[in-house]
């Protein structure tokens, strides 16, 4: 597919109730942590990114992650896997994006920002993990 036939579409990821004091970021390109922040109380943490999204739809972009032929879902890192090597966890939540509504996308393509807000902490205390369900998913304006 050319980029010509894609719309870049701003994306966020909201972590509501983190654990306070453990890192967490974006998973770029080549594996490595980007973006990482952690929670000092507890409050949200936000990442920023974009994807490309063509007929289909389907989704293109640096944080974009394929598993099987329709599953694209975003990487958040947590932990030592975000960075902080004395973290006792080593995580990745994956959140996914491939069911997005297309009439959102469509909505967003003529700009705002779908966010999707996810919970960060586990029903044992710990950090999230695994596939992490969007609590809600919005558009938002710039």
């Amino acid at each position: 597919m050319k980029r010509a036939d894609t719309a870049e579409i701003a994306m966020r990821i909201i972590i509501d109730r983190p654990v306070p004091g453990v890192w967490h970021s974006l998973q770029s390109r080549d594996g490595a942590p980007l973006d990482p922040q952690r929670s000092g109380d507890g409050e949200p943490l936000a990442f920023d990114f974009a994807v490309r999204v063509g007929p289909g739809p389907k989704f293109f972009g640096d944080q974009v992650r394929r598993e099987g032929p329709s599953r694209r879902f975003v990487y958040v890192r947590v932990g030592q896997a975000a960075g902080d090597h004395a973290s006792p966890w080593s995580r990745r939540m994956k959140v996914d994006i491939h069911d997005i509504d297309p009439a959102l996308l469509a909505r967003a393509a003529g700009g705002g920002i779908i966010v999707t807000t996810i919970c960060g902490t586990a029903r044992d205390g710990s950090p999230a993990c695994a596939t992490v369900p969007a609590l809600r998913r919005e558009l938002v304006e710039r």
